[in-house]
C-alpha cells in the first residue's frame, strides 16, 4: 500500500457513477480500482492490496434492501477483520446504512455525494485503516479466498471462521486440485498467527520435520501429503511437540483413510483435532461458473486483457463437464482461455484441454472433442483393465459421470 496515492476499490454497478468518483480521487491524489459486482470485488481483491473498500449496497435492478451488499461486507469482514470499508447508500437510506456500520463498516455516505464531505470520510477511513494495520499491509496477491456460494463451500468458510482462533491442529482432505492449501491459508490469515510464519513441508520430500518445526516456531507449520509422511518423521514430530514446540499444526491430505493407516495413533490424534473435508467441484453445484468467471477476471488483469463474459454454451459444459484438475485445473484452462481467446466471448472451445502434441511424422491431434473424450476413456479402460473405478480416478471423474460417458460412446 502506498502512503501517498492511497488504493480505493469502489464496489458499484453503475459505471458513470464509478468515472465520477474515479475523477475526483485521482485529482486528489488517489488510486481507484472499480468492480460492478461483489463477484467481481473478490476477483479484484485476491490480486491487490488495497486501502479501502467504497461499497455501494444495491446491484440488483430496483433493489434498495442492500441485502446483496451487506452480505459481501459480512463476507469480506470475516475474510479481512481489518478490512475499512465506507458504504454508499442512496435509496436504501440511513436505516441500512445504520445496519452496516453494526456489521462493520467504519462509515457512509449518501448519494449523491458532497465530494468534501466524501473526501472527508475517506481520509478518516484511510486514518483508520493505517492504525489498525498493525502487520505493514497485505501481500500483493491473497491466496486465501475461498470462491463460491454453495452449501458444500460455505460450511467450509464456517469450519474455518470457528477453528482459525484457536490453536487446534487442523486436518484438511480432499481430492488433488479441490483447494487444500487454500483452506490451509485461511486458516492460518484469520488466525492470530497470522503475522508470523507459515511454513510449509511437503512431507513426499523426506525432508526433517524437526528442522520445519523450527522454523514454523510461533507461527503455523502446514504438513503436506500427511498419508506421505514416513515413521522417522513422525517419531521427529512428536519429539518436538513433546518439548514444547510452539507451532501451529495443519495438516493436509488426498486420502485420509490412508493417512491413517499410515500415522501411528498417537500423533493422528494431535493432528486431527478438527477436520475439513474440501468438497469437489461436482458438489459445489454452480460454483464452477462463479470460479471460472472469477479466475478470467483474476487473469484478464495479470496479463492486461480486457475480461470477457462467457457464452452459455461455456456456462453448459463447465457445469455439465469441468476440467480435469478440479479448481487447480478450472484455474489453468481459465489463465488458457484468456490468452488465446481470440473473440470477445469465451466459449466452450476456450476452455477445452490443450491439444496433444503432434504425432511423429506431422500428422494432425484429433481436435474433434467427442472423438478425443471416447479416446481418452478408452485408453483410461484399457490401461486399468476395465476397472470402472480406477478408470473414473484416472480420468477424474466420479464412476457415474464415467458410467455416462461409457454409455454415450458405446463402450
Amino acid at each position: 500500500m502506498s502512503s501517498d496515492n492511497p488504493l480505493v476499490l469502489f464496489v458499484d454497478d453503475d459505471a458513470d457513477v464509478l468515472a465520477s468518483a474515479e475523477t475526483l480521487l485521482h485529482r486528489n491524489g488517489w488510486r481507484m480500482l472499480r468492480a460492478q459486482s461483489p463477484a467481481e470485488a473478490w476477483s479484484v481483491l485476491t490480486g491487490e492490496a488495497v486501502d479501502l473498500v467504497l461499497l455501494d449496497l444495491n446491484f440488483a435492478r430496483q433493489a434498495t434492501s442492500g441485502e446483496e451488499g451487506l452480505r459481501f461486507l459480512s463476507e469480506l469482514r470475516a475474510h479481512d477483520p481489518q478490512a475499512v470499508v465506507v458504504v454508499v447508500t442512496g435509496h436504501s437510506g440511513v436505516n441500512v446504512a445504520v445496519t452496516a456500520m453494526k456489521a462493520g463498516a467504519s462509515d457512509f455516505v449518501m448519494k449523491p455525494w458532497s465530494n468534501a464531505r466524501l473526501m472527508d470520510t475517506l481520509r478518516d477511513a484511510l486514518a483508520l485503516r493505517r492504525r489498525e494495520d498493525v502487520s505493514g499491509g497485505a501481500p500483493p496477491e491473497d491466496p486465501s479466498v475461498l470462491i463460491g456460494e454453495s452449501a458444500a463451500i460455505q460450511r467450509v468458510r464456517q469450519l474455518i471462521a470457528r477453528a482459525a482462533p484457536t490453536r487446534a491442529a487442523v486436518l484438511i482432505h480432499g481430492d488433488a486440485g479441490a483447494g487444500k492449501t487454500v483452506a490451509a491459508q485461511a486458516v492460518h490469515a484469520r488466525s492470530p498467527r497470522a503475522t508470523r510464519p507459515l511454513v510449509r513441508l511437503d512431507l513426499r520430500s523426506g525432508a526433517a520435520a524437526a528442522r520445519a518445526v523450527a522454523e514454523a516456531e510461533g507461527g503455523t507449520l502446514l504438513l503436506e501429503e500427511l498419508a506421505a509422511m514416513a515413521p522417522p518423521a513422525q517419531a521427529d514430530l512428536l519429539t518436538a511437540l513433546e518439548t514444547g514446540a510452539d507451532v501451529r499444526l495443519i495438516s493436509t491430505t488426498r486420502d485420509v483413510a490412508a493417512a491413517r493407516n499410515v500415522v501411528r495413533d498417537d500423533l493422528m490424534a494431535r493432528l486431527a483435532v478438527i477436520e475439513i473435508a474440501v468438497p469437489p467441484l461436482r458438489d459445489r453445484d454452480a460454483d464452477v461458473v462463479l470460479l471460472a468467471e472469477h479466475f478470467v477476471r483474476l487473469f484478464s488483469r495479470r496479463h492486461g486483457r480486457a475480461p470477457k463474459p462467457l457464452d452459455e454454451g461455456a456456462v453448459e459444459q463447465l457445469m455439465a463437464d469441468p476440467p480435469p484438475g478440479e479448481v487447480r485445473g478450472l484455474r489453468q484452462a481459465a489463465e488458457r482461455a484468456v490468452v488465446l481467446g481470440d473473440s470477445d466471448i469465451l466459449s466452450a472451445a476456450d476452455f477445452a484441454p490443450s491439444a496433444a502434441p503432434a504425432h511423429p511424422g506431422g500428422a494432425r491431434p484429433d481436435l474433434n472433442l467427442a472423438r478425443s473424450e471416447k479416446t481418452a476413456v478408452e485408453a483410461a479402460l484399457k490401461r486399468h483393465g476395465h476397472n470402472v473405478s480406477k478408470a473414473a480416478r484416472d480420468l477424474g471423474l466420479t464412476r457415474a459421470a464415467l458410467y455416462r460417458r461409457m454409455l454415450k460412446h458405446g463402450l
